[in-house]
Order: structure tokens, then C-alpha cells, then sequence
């Protein structure tokens, strides 16, 4: 779509506001004169703030929430094709775009516009980039998957130069943008309710790399396996991530400190730019950190200011999140919901001291679950105790091709502490009854599954 497009309208409407993602963007349209309205399913601290700004929000989608002032209408693709209020829209020929669409246009707004791709660690990595830019003072508008203490938000409405999004892979949205500098922090078998196969994951990476700036530049994780098949026939210039591999950022003389954190020196085309420290555990972290360094190298923001804005950066809302500790036993909850990021997670966890690992997983979705059953089974070597819960539905419905029991009685086979608890009232009591002082228990899963841990603190 044009540049231009937004200009021609005045009254927005949000389908699904109160979503982490549609309730920044109302904020950002909100900002920019736009008169904004919308709908959720349910109240929610997301609908409370928006109200709170001056946005209109019903509650519950209704046909009669169209009201004929309304000019254009935002959906997500959570949003099935029968919701009344989608269907309204259509009768009454109000324009339609999806989410992914209008940040597209919103990001086509500022010159210097920052994409961050990848199937795992975008939300941290938007999170460190955007905590860079705010200690270069540089006055980003930052629209991010989870909430950033920095911020207290996950928006933040800023000038008219830098903006930083997350750029999810699923359903192809990330196609619709056109980043000055994009970042692919790597690429793996997810989403196959969409997808399919992995091959089209990759061809779909390309896409996004094809449509940066001719004048921006591609950050890209140099371990992604066939990694020219993603750089191939690009206009924009490339720069290559790395800790083991031959890149042009590189991490070395890595510290691993007894409480998680990590030290290392940033090391670019062999020159060392100097010693980062960072708050935040795991090798894939300082990965992360590493593209974060190299995107903000590329707007031209000085070492120090790089450096600083890292080591302010104490992570994002339930990425290894410290939820708080009970009797000598500290409770972590984090967002994996991939094979990767569970291995990622528990090798991060694994560094801290502490005695036993207990992890309790919440499979999410019952397509994601069966489509890497194996792989899950084989994720959780570095803990001690694994606790499955009940499947996480999301947008989904059970057909009963798959229960966690079975991922539960898998996972046993190659670690003997495995075992299916349901509900989280029955997780709670078996911690209760087990977890001791020096223990660590983590909450990993992409639906609900925080609340045991507040469950467990709590009690």
C-alpha cells in the first residue's frame, strides 16, 4: 500500500484492541490525530489503559460496535472471518486492512525503521535495541512484544525518526514491511499449521530480507544452516551475527558469573569495540545483545551509549523473568514454547547455581505440539524434574490426535523425572511437597502457565 494511505482516513476502529500488539498500534494512531475506538473479548489491563488515554472500547464484538463514522477497520489474524463486527464492516464497504498491513504503513512513516525477525528472541531483542536508543537519548517509538521495565509499557510514542517493531513470521505478516534495517535472528521449524515445512519458513525469511531498504542494512544470525539461500539477490548490505562461527560481530573472552549474568568483549571485523555485561543469562543472549550492538553500530550511535543502554537492559516481562522466591527456592518464569528456546532457557538456568531444576512446561497448541513431539521430547536434559501440564489451546480446538499425557510419558523415556500433572492447582501442591531450599523452578510455556509460579509463591 501507498505511504499515503492512512492520510485518507480519520476514524479507525480496532478489532481485538486490547492484543499486545493492536492496543500499541491504537496508541501510536491514537498519538498521530487519529480518532481510535475498538473491541475485546474481555477486559483486560490493556483495555484499561487504552480507556485511560481517551479510546473507546466495548467489550464483546457486536455487529452494532460499527457505528457508520467508522472509516477503517484494524483485524488480527486471530480474528475468524465470521466475527460479527468483521462481517458488519463488509456490509457497510468500510476499508479492511489487517494488523500486520497497518504497521507496515506506520513504519513506512519514519526513515530510520528497525524490523526484528526471527522464530525465537525477538521480544528480547526489540526490548535491548530499544533500551539502547532511549540511553542515546534518541527518542525511539518502540512497539514491542512484552512489557519493557524501561517503559512500564510496551509502547512508548516517541519522534518522528527511529521506530522499532517485532516482525512475527506467522501468516506471513512480516512481508508487509519494508525495514531500513531488518534482523533475523534465526530461522526454525515453527508455525506448521501455516507453514507446512520448514522450506517455506526459509522462503518466507528471504521474502523479508528481499524487501529491506536497497540503502539499509540485513543483521543475520551467521549459524542459520544454508544461510546464502537467505542472502542471495539482496540489494541491501549484510551483516553476519555469530560466537562460534566466522561473522563480522563476534563474541569473545565470554564470563559466565555464578548468578547468570554474562560478560564478553564485542569484537567487529577483528577490531574490539569494547566489554559488554549483561543481566541476563544464556549463550543465546549474547547473541541477541551481539545484533542489538550491530544494529545500533549501523544507525551510528557511539560505543558508550551502545554499551550503557546493554547494561541497563534487565530483560523483558516473562522472558526468564524473576518472579520472586519462597522458603530458598527462586521462581523463574519464561516464554518458551519451541523446542530451541527450552534448550535455550535451561542452559541459561543451568549457570546459575542452585541444586534442583524443576520445570513445569505448558505445551502450547495442539498443531505445535504434535508437529514437533519429537523434538519436544528431547528439550528438557538440563532439568532435573519436568512437570507437563494440560495442552494450551489458544485458537485452537482438542481433536484428540495429541494429549500432554503422552508428551509427559516421551519425555520419560529419555528422562526418567518426567510426569504429567494436569491442572495447575495439582503442579502446585507436588511443589509444595518437593521443592527445598537452593532449588530453582521455572514456569516455561507461551499461554498461562506464569500463574503457577504465582500460585506457588503465593500459597
Amino acid at each position: 500500500m501507498k505511504k499515503d494511505f492512512l492520510n485518507q482516513y480519520q476514524s479507525v476502529y480496532f478489532i481485538g484492541i486490547g492484543g499486545i500488539s493492536m492496543s500499541g498500534l491504537a496508541e501510536i494512531l491514537l498519538s498521530k490525530g487519529f480518532q481510535v475506538s475498538g473491541t475485546d473479548m474481555k477486559e483486560s489491563k490493556e483495555t484499561q489503559h487504552l480507556r485511560s488515554i481517551g479510546i473507546k472500547v466495548n467489550i464483546g464484538h457486536k455487529a452494532e460496535n460499527i457505528t457508520d463514522d467508522i472509516q477503517l477497520v484494524i483485524y488480527t489474524a486471530a480474528i475468524k472471518q465470521d466475527n460479527a463486527e468483521l462481517i458488519a464492516a463488509k456490509q457497510k464497504n468500510i476499508t479492511i486492512i489487517d494488523r500486520a498491513q497497518l504497521l507496515g504503513m506506520i513504519m513506512q512513516q519514519y526513515p530510520y525503521s528497525i524490523a526484528v525477525s526471527g522464530t525465537h528472541g525477538k521480544t528480547t531483542t526489540t526490548g535491548m535495541i530499544s533500551d539502547i536508543l532511549l540511553s542515546a537519548k534518541a527518542d525511539p517509538t518502540i512497539t514491542v512484544g512484552g512489557i519493557l521495565p524501561t517503559i512500564q509499557s510496551n509502547t512508548k510514542i516517541g519522534g518522528n525518526s527511529y521506530f522499532i517493531a517485532e516482525a512475527c513470521e506467522y501468516f506471513d505478516s512480516f512481508l508487509q514491511f519494508y525495514p531500513f534495517i531488518g534482523v533475523i535472528l534465526n530461522i526454525e521449524a515453527d508455525h506448521l499449521d501455516y507453514f507446512k515445512n520448514l522450506e517455506n519458513i526459509r522462503a518466507s525469511f528471504h521474502k523479508f530480507a528481499q524487501n529491506i531498504a536497497p540503502n539499509g542494512t540485513l543483521i543475520i544470525n551467521n549459524t542459520i544452516p544454508q544461510l546464502q539461500q537467505i542472502t542471495e539477490n539482496l540489494s541491501c548490505r549484510v551483516e553476519t551475527v555469530g560466537l562460534e562461527y566466522d561473522a563480522n560481530w563476534k563474541a569473545q573472552n565470554i564470563t559466565h558469573e555464578p548468578d547468570g549474568r554474562n560478560s564478553f568483549d564485542v569484537v567487529y571485523n577483528n577490531v574490539c569495540l569494547g566489554c559488554v555485561h549483561l543481566h541476563i543469562p544464556g549463550d543465546h543472549n549474547i547473541t541477541n545483545a551481539l545484533s542489538a550492538f550491530a544494529v545500533a553500530y549501523t544507525l551510528s550511535l557511539s560505543t558508550e551509549d551502545i554499551i550503557k543502554g546493554l547494561e541497563k537492559f534487565h530483560g523483558t516481562q516473562r522472558r526468564f523473568q524473576r518472579k520472586g522466591e519462597k522458603n530458598g527456592v527462586i521462581v523463574i518464569d519464561d516464554y518458551a514454547h519451541h523446542p530451541t528456546e527450552i534448550k535455550a532457557t535451561l542452559s541459561a538456568a543451568k549457570k546459575i547455581q542452585h541444586n534442583t531444576t524443576y520445570c513445569v512446561f505448558q505445551p502450547h497448541t495442539y498443531s505445535r505440539t504434535k508437529a514437533l513431539f519429537d523434538s519436544f521430547a528431547t528439550s528438557f536434559t538440563d532439568a532435573d524434574v519436568i512437570i507437563i501440564a494440560d495442552i494450551y489451546a489458544a485458537r485452537e480446538k482438542d481433536n484428540g490426535t495429541i494429549h500432554a499425557q503422552q508428551l509427559a510419558d516421551e519425555i520419560a523415556h529419555h528422562n526418567k523425572n518426567a510426569l504429567y500433572c494436569g491442572n495447575f492447582e495439582q503442579i502446585t501442591s507436588y511443589l509444595n511437597a518437593h521443592c527445598k531450599k537452593g532449588d530453582l523452578l521455572l514456569t516455561v510455556g507461551a499461554g498461562d502457565i506464569y500463574r503457577v509460579g504465582e500460585m506457588f509463591l503465593n500459597e
